[in-house]
């Protein structure tokens, strides 16, 4: 008579396919949660992507104003300066009075063109760091949830 061992790993006594079964249904659900968990943060990262794209958009079309305001009043500025100066050029009386009066214009303008290339500047500065914060603040957020505790 032939006697089974219970030692034989081979044996079919030895095998249990509920346990099998059981491990590969844990592993399927680990499975799918770390899917579902990936699939959330993947979504919620593509809609704060669009909320910071969106500001973007906003903040861009509000610091083009912004900067066509500005040059719109320094091309103002500089055309009444012009009639101003034209106007006092048709009331000169002499040659010395004229040189004066354009070197005085020429000087004055240098000093108002070097101002005005400063404040358009300063505004582009503060429209170029108000366009970046967004796509800053979200890069950080980003890199901040992707960080392994």
């Amino acid at each position: 008579m032939a006697t089974v061992k219970k030692d034989d790993v081979f044996s079919t006594a030895a095998f249990d396919p509920s346990k099998l079964s059981e491990s590969f249904r844990d592993f399927a659900e680990k499975g799918a949660t770390q899917s579902k968990e990936a699939f959330a943060k993947m979504k919620t990262a593509a809609e704060d992507a669009g909320k910071t794209l969106e500001a973007t958009v906003q903040t861009a079309q509000a610091g083009s104003v912004e900067i066509g305001l500005k040059t719109i009043d320094v091309l103002r500025a500089n055309a009444e300066s012009s009639l101003a100066h034209m106007e006092a050029l048709l009331r000169v009386k002499s040659v010395a009075e004229l040189f004066e009066l354009q070197t005085s214009f020429i000087r004055k303008q240098a000093e108002v063109t070097v101002e005005q290339a400063k404040s358009i500047q300063e505004t582009t500065k503060k429209v170029a760091e108000k366009l970046a914060k967004p796509a800053k603040d979200a890069a950080e957020k980003a890199m901040s949830s992707f960080k392994v505790a």
